[in-house]
């Protein structure tokens, strides 16, 4: 189960205060590419699950992944989750532009083995986060992300932090795919 405190910022703006005050503490940036895929049927949006490809940096990394069952409330999100590299990067890039390939050529995987077994998807110290700007074609959203195993504490620290730099911010509503499912960003 995937835990993260998700608070998402109104604007550019609120995520450069953000990313100005974090900068002391700033370790290295990722560009992420996150491509989604559902049959043609929506099997796996009924089944409240979605497979992603994401790849990190151009084509430096690319990771599988099988989400289900995500619940956000006040911020916290939890959902199940399996996530698993594509090696080599290139092979994601051969099924994200042809998605059949997803099934023949990831024969190795352990997501894609569920799908083809007919199997349903997924029934402190420092914190670690993502300051994200995700790009639709219909808009822009910012979000802060923390995985973590205390979500109430990490949402704690967070807020206040976010009070403290006078960064406005509110609770994530919907995940990264429902904003791409919806079609629209959310208030």
């Amino acid at each position: 189960m995937e835990v993260e405190v998700k608070l998402r910022l109104p604007d550019a703006a609120a995520h450069q205060s953000l990313s100005d005050a974090l900068s002391p503490w700033h370790l290295r940036t990722h560009l992420q590419e996150n491509l989604f895929f559902d049959g043609a049927g929506g099997e796996l949006s009924a089944q409240r699950a979605v497979l992603r490809l994401r790849f990190y940096d151009g084509d430096a990394r690319c990771v599988l992944s099988l989400k289900a069952k995500a619940h956000i409330s006040a911020g916290i999100s939890r959902v199940e989750e399996e996530e698993e590299d594509v090696e080599p990067p290139a092979l994601g890039r051969a099924c994200a532009a042809d998605p059949r390939r997803l099934l023949t050529d990831l024969h190795a995987s352990h997501i894609m083995g569920r799908e083809r077994e007919g199997r349903l998807p997924l029934g402190g110290g420092g914190l670690t986060l993502e300051l994200d700007e995700t790009h639709y074609d219909f808009g822009t959203s910012f979000e802060l992300e923390c995985e973590t195993a205390e979500p109430e504490r990490a949402k704690a620290v967070l807020e206040a932090f976010l009070r403290r730099h006078g960064v406005p911010y509110a609770y994530s509503e919907a995940s990264k795919f429902a904003l791409f499912r919806a079609g629209k960003l959310l208030p």
